[in-house]
């Protein structure tokens, strides 16, 4: 366990320092319908194909490295150390977090903050990382056959809750960052409690909560990267608006 907090905190850390690294461009917001938009020049990074997989690479090395009795603190001794410390008292917090970073981003959304990309990419953006998580994680569960330490089923590997909740933790750190990595951070934290909770509640070892953080990050990662043909306009967002009467969505181009 001490292991798996080590590996995510050094992964916060990374993103933290990652984001002073480079420049973005130029993003626009929607001020409410009786006032023009406004645009705004931040400083923020651009997703950078070899740099953004080193930490799921490393999450993903770790974490076969873990597999079974192996590595020095081995998935079967995390698991014993876990269930010693927890006991035997369940809580389904992983299947209620698993969409908490989303949840956030939409709370981001609701509260007007800043959008990096307009509505249109940003769901072709997070459709296409949930479409290679899942081309992933779903063909290695039946693949490997790994047996979930409570022994209900022999597809324990990787672990899917958490590839879900770090797909939508790196969303929202991508989208947000130039404004804030707390945002990011915040929503790490979410995902790093679902796959604790997967190994809590006797669901996942120690090697499938890592390896599915990596592959949730390295998903969203590449697709960031290699988003290129952006439809729609890159300057344009919507939000939700509300004039005291009526409730409604408004948009923005800029010319």
């Amino acid at each position: 366990m001490k292991e798996l907090i080590i590996a995510l905190l050094f992964s916060f850390l990374y993103s933290a320092v990652d984001a002073q690294k480079y420049t973005d461009t130029t993003f626009v917001n929607v001020t409410p319908p009786d006032r023009a938009p406004v645009t705004i020049t931040d400083r923020s990074l651009k997703t950078k194909l070899l740099p953004s997989m080193i930490i799921p690479a490393i999450l993903i090395g770790y974490g076969l490295s873990t597999i079974n009795n192996n590595g020095i603190y081995s998935s079967y001794k995390a698991q014993y150390d876990v269930q010693k410390g927890f006991g035997k008292d369940r809580a389904p917090l992983d299947d209620y977090l698993i969409i908490a970073p989303y949840v956030e981003f939409g709370a981001l959304i609701l509260l007007k903050q800043k959008c990096k990309n307009d509505m249109l990419n940003t769901f072709l953006l997070i459709g296409k990382s949930e479409a290679i998580m899942l081309a992933i994680v779903f063909p290695l569960k039946y693949l490997t056959k790994v047996e979930r330490p409570d022994g209900s089923d022999n597809q324990s590997f990787p672990s899917g809750h958490t590839a879900e909740a770090f797909v939508a933790a790196t969303v929202v750190y991508r989208e947000y960052r130039y404004k804030s990595v707390w945002y990011g951070i915040g929503a790490y934290a979410l995902a790093s409690t679902v796959g604790a909770y997967r190994m809590i509640n006797n669901r996942h070892w120690q090697s499938d909560v890592l390896v599915g953080a990596g592959i949730g990050i390295m998903s969203t990662n590449l697709v960031y990267a290699t988003h290129l043909h952006r439809w729609g306009r890159k300057e344009v967002c919507v939000v939700p608006t509300f004039d005291g009467k009526n409730k409604g969505f408004a948009m923005a181009f800029n010319f």
